[in-house]
């Protein structure tokens, strides 16, 4: 009897535990696994804020794949996926294709910009590290050329969204600005860092005294807010708001939504913003050997409402995933996937978070401390203390 072949589209974080889980539980040749991901290396995108803003190297968030892999057991092969073609259990990348048994898509999200004008040309955003080099060397040249124009414009930075990623870049930023005016003798007072949503609310679904003290510690590091603001138009001069405002920025970066990948739906499956709603096992609708894990998945709560896509659940799909693809091989039954929230957390730079650990409410330097602890476990999921060692921050 042939081997199963299982592919896993992805290395993001539910894509690379289910490599790793596969790695401990498979036994020799009970299945072909080859992991393929875009890049060599795995990110850690709940900090890809902080290389932005140029507080942390990109080199920190970065975790090469072949050191959690164990190669006897997991094939990896670096490309770039173009197409699923179900009909033939074939995948189509850029450089050939791989034929599968079974398929966990895990590819992750794209920006959604909400059919905002211009914002795909001329906002960056925070996705990946290559992105995240580009924003910190924008930034940085945005500063050096200051020095020559005096132009506000080069040294005002515009945020888009004032949920996770927004209030940690604008945190990071405002902990980098005055190093950049210290190297580029650019006044301090001159600088703008401006956050921008849509919604009545920063952070929305958090708890109203969290929302209070991050925008206390954000607006004292001098970060400014426009809530209840959508933007209208993106232009290489800056924004114009929903209100007829307009701000004149050099630098505009976008964190204000993600849909699941182009791929998914390309590839024919049913989808809502990219994402597929998936079934009780991961797997989806109409399919007995596709699994849709991550960002692409759209799982629903108890009151119908669906999870945002976070490194949590998908880390937590990503178990679930490996174990109903080792009971599919061995014939075994699977088990439902049941999201257990243990908590949130957000940085507002240095040595300051807030958050929610059940139902005790953090702030300050409690909650980033617990924030790093987080890190250090995912860390520890993946490679072990070894990874915890090389790549472990221990102080926020």
């Amino acid at each position: 009897m042939a081997i199963p072949k299982i592919v896993i589209l992805g290395a993001g974080y539910g894509g690379l535990i289910t490599a790793v889980n596969l790695q401990k539980e498979l036994n020799y040749n009970e299945a072909e696994v080859t992991l393929v991901n875009k890049h060599h290396y795995h990110y850690i995108t709940t900090h890809l804020h902080e290389p932005a803003a140029g507080t942390a190297s990109h080199e920190s968030v970065k975790i090469n794949i072949d050191s959690v892999i164990n190669k006897e057991k997991i094939n990896f092969r670096k490309g770039v996926v173009e197409l699923i073609d179900t009909a033939n259990r074939r995948v189509i990348l850029s450089d050939g294709e791989l034929d599968y048994d079974y398929l966990v898509i895990a590819l992750g999200s794209e920006p959604e910009t909400f059919g905002i004008e211009g914002l795909k040309e001329h906002a960056f955003s925070i996705r990946s590290l290559n992105s995240v080099r580009m924003i910190r060397e924008h930034i940085e040249y945005m500063f050096s050329k200051y020095s020559y124009t005096h132009d506000d414009s080069y040294i005002t930075l515009v945020v888009g969204g004032a949920g996770f990623t927004g209030i940690e870049f604008v945190g990071e930023l405002a902990d980098r600005v005055p190093k950049l005016c210290a190297q580029f003798d650019v006044p301090l007072e001159k600088v703008r860092i401006i956050n921008i949503e849509a919604a009545p609310t920063v952070l929305p679904g958090f708890d109203q005294r969290l929302i209070d003290y991050a925008m206390k510690v954000l607006t004292e590091k001098g970060v400014e807010f426009k809530t209840n603001t959508p933007i209208k138009l993106c232009t290489p001069d800056g924004i114009v708001l929903a209100n007829g405002e307009e701000i004149r920025a050099k630098t505009v970066v976008w964190t204000g939504g993600v849909r699941g990948n182009s791929v998914v739906e390309k590839s024919g499956f049913e989808t809502m913003r990219g994402r597929v709603k998936v079934d009780p096992y991961l797997i989806a609708p109409g399919y007995e050997d596709v699994f849709i894990i991550g960002d692409s998945a759209l799982v629903f709560n108890e009151e119908g409402r669906p999870y945002p896509p976070t490194a949590q659940i998908a880390t937590q799909q990503g178990e679930t995933c490996a174990y109903n693809l080792i009971a599919k091989i061995r014939g075994s039954a699977m088990k439902p996937f049941v999201y257990n929230y243990k908590g949130t957390l957000a940085s507002l730079g240095k040595g300051e978070g807030i958050g929610v650990i059940g139902k005790t409410k953090l702030l300050g330097l409690t909650a980033a401390l617990m924030k790093r602890a987080t890190d250090l476990r995912y860390l520890f999921m993946l490679g072990g203390i070894p990874l915890v060692l090389k790549k472990g921050k221990f102080l926020p």
